[in-house]
C-alpha cells in the first residue's frame, strides 16, 4: 500500500520558500477529498484519473486519499471494498480519517455509537447489513456492535488498522484534518492529524510544506498560502474533488 518512493522525511518549518511548491520530476500525485460512502463518485474519479494518466505516459502516478471513506453516504462498504481490492488506475495511498477512527473504536466499545450515530455511523452499519432500528432511538448499541463484528470483513479491518496518518511528496504534506501549527511535521500528534480543526484552519504560518487535507467541508476547493482543503462535501453536494500535482502545477479535477 505504501510506496517508499513517495515518502520523504519532513524537515522543521523553515523560511518561506522562494519557489512554488513542487512534486519531484517524473511523478504526478492525485489527491482525492473525503468520499463518505459515495462509491459512484469514487468510480467517476477513477475514470477521470485514468483518462488523465493516459495523457501523461512519461510520469509515475500515485493517488492519495485524504481519509473519510465511510459514513453519511449510502455505500460505505462498497468504498472500502474498492480500496481493499486496489482496483484503481494508479497505485494508491489511503490515509486514515476521523470517521475510520470512530468505526475502529466502535468495534472495541459499543458506547462509541452514541457519538458516531450523529456523524453518519448508522449509514455505515446499514451498508454492512446491520439492523439499526434500535440504534436510531439511542438503544441497542451492543446488538449493533455484534452485528457489525459478524459482518465486517477481516480485510476491511486490516486495511483500516494499517492506514497511515500522513504522507509526503516533494513540497507537499498530506493528511486528513491538518497539523498543529508550530510543531515540526515529524513531531505531530497522531490525533491532531485526523481531528484538528480551528487551530489549523485559522493559522496562516508557514508549516514548512504545503498541507493538503480534507475534514472540513467547503463549497469549493480552498487554496491558501499554507494549505489546500479538498473536502467539498461529496456526500451532500455530489461533488468529489481531486487535485492533480505535477511539477509546480496544481490542477483541480471535480467529479
Amino acid at each position: 500500500m505504501i510506496f517508499s518512493r513517495w515518502l520523504s522525511r519532513a524537515k522543521a518549518p523553515a523560511a518561506k520558500p522562494k519557489h512554488l511548491p513542487r512534486i519531484p520530476d517524473g511523478q504526478v500525485v492525485y489527491a482525492v477529498g473525503d468520499i463518505h460512502g459515495r462509491l459512484d463518485l469514487l468510480q467517476r474519479a477513477a475514470d477521470a484519473i485514468a483518462q488523465d494518466v493516459d495523457r501523461l505516459p512519461s510520469v509515475q502516478p500515485v493517488t492519495v486519499f485524504v481519509g473519510d471513506y465511510i459514513d453519511r453516504g449510502p455505500s460505505s462498504r462498497g468504498v472500502l471494498d474498492r480500496l481493499v481490492s486496489f482496483a484503481f488506475p494508479t497505485p494508491i495511498i489511503p490515509l486514515l480519517g476521523n470517521h475510520e477512527t470512530l468505526l475502529l473504536n466502535f468495534l472495541e466499545d459499543a458506547s462509541v455509537l452514541q457519538r458516531w450515530r450523529s456523524l453518519g455511523g448508522l449509514e455505515t452499519l446499514f451498508s454492512y447489513g446491520v439492523d439499526v432500528r434500535e440504534a436510531m432511538t439511542g438503544r441497542g448499541f451492543e446488538a449493533a456492535q455484534y452485528g457489525l463484528l459478524r459482518s465486517f470483513p477481516d480485510e476491511h479491518r486490516r486495511l483500516l488498522l494499517h492506514l497511515p496518518r500522513s504522507v509526503e511528496c516533494g513540497d507537499y504534506f498530506f493528511c486528513h484534518a491538518g497539523i498543529r501549527p508550530g510543531v515540526p511535521l515529524t513531531e505531530q500528534d497522531p490525533d491532531d492529524l485526523v481531528w484538528i480543526r480551528d487551530e489549523f484552519l485559522t493559522s496562516d504560518v508557514d508549516h514548512g510544506k504545503l498541507i493538503v487535507h480534507g475534514h472540513t467541508p467547503v463549497p469549493e476547493p480552498d487554496f491558501r498560502r499554507n494549505r489546500i482543503n479538498l473536502d467539498t462535501g461529496a456526500f451532500a453536494t455530489g461533488r468529489l474533488t481531486c487535485l492533480r500535482l505535477l511539477g509546480e502545477t496544481q490542477t483541480i479535477i471535480t467529479v
